[in-house]
């Protein structure tokens, strides 16, 4: 299938998609919130959407995957659509632009160009500051909205293009240390600007010694909270079948119920191991 191609369901399904958003935001028959909502009002929107696709995929939710990429879909169209509204782009526009990108971007698919296997990503990124033009840094263009720690990764690979990194990840973790003295230190002093200073620091460090382990710090995060959330559930169940509130057991107790919940976990893990 060529890059013009289409499927007519597909073609029609979007077709369908751009006649609801322009039913929504009709000034005489259409939703009065849609009506009311702006780029900014529906942004945290996008970015949330996003985030329930990579969270879709994570737990290998297939069918939840399908339905909140149609859900981000949805937000691409909102979007366009207020921009039309305004007569700045349209949504073919959009769809014109990232076509346009992708066989600009993959020379070596669809202008013949020939580039060495395992450079694709070089080729890209080489693309990509090509686009951008002249730029007074090389961390210019990293974009602001990112997550934070997802934002320290791709400073880091900026600066790690010019030399200005660690050879392994002894360095980062090395730095975690040291981070680590000083928020110590800040804590000790009672200045609260210096500790959250300090301590945005630490979350830096630990961001590139997660680059250099290979591991997304985002993925590892939203893991983290997983994670939390199943054992406190854990936790809050042996506190009602006790008879007792959390505010009748010791710190200890809690504790006993918290280590019982990571036992669950590790003998799960364990079971799944063994298919």
């Amino acid at each position: 299938m060529t890059p013009t191609d289409r499927k007519p369901d597909e073609l029609d399904g979007i077709r369908r998609l751009l006649e609801i958003m322009a039913t929504l935001r009709d000034r005489e028959r259409g939703c009065p919130w849609d009506l009311e909502q702006t780029f900014e009002t529906i942004a945290p929107y996008t970015i949330e959407e996003a985030y329930e696709v990579a969270d879709a995929i994570e737990r290998g939710d297939v069918r939840g995957l399908e339905d909140e990429l149609g859900d981000l879909l949805f937000q691409v169209v909102f979007h366009a659509r207020i921009a039309e509204e305004a007569g700045a782009f349209a949504f073919a526009d959009v769809a014109r632009r990232i076509c346009e990108k992708m066989i600009r971007r993959h020379p070596h698919v669809f202008a013949g160009e020939r580039i060495e296997r395992g450079r694709h990503a070089e080729a890209w990124e080489a693309s990509k500051r090509r686009e951008r033009g002249p730029q007074s840094s090389l961390v210019d263009g990293v974009t602001v909205g990112l997550p934070a720690l997802t934002r320290a990764v791709k400073l880091g690979k900026r600066a790690a293009r010019v030399g200005f990194d660690w050879p392994d990840a002894r360095g980062p973790r090395e730095k975690i240390d040291e981070e680590l003295r000083e928020l110590d230190e800040a804590i000790a002093s009672g200045d609260r600007e210096r500790v959250g200073a300090e301590l945005g620091d630490v979350l830096f460090a630990l961001a590139n010694l997660a680059r250099h382990l290979g591991v997304d710090p985002e993925q590892c995060a939203r893991g983290a909270n997983r994670r939390f959330e199943t054992r406190f559930r854990h936790v809050e169940a042996c506190v009602e079948r006790s008879g007792r509130g959390f505010d009748a057991h010791s710190p200890d107790e809690l504790e006993a119920y918290w280590q019982a919940a990571k036992a669950v976990e590790e003998k799960g893990k364990g079971r799944q191991g063994g298919r």
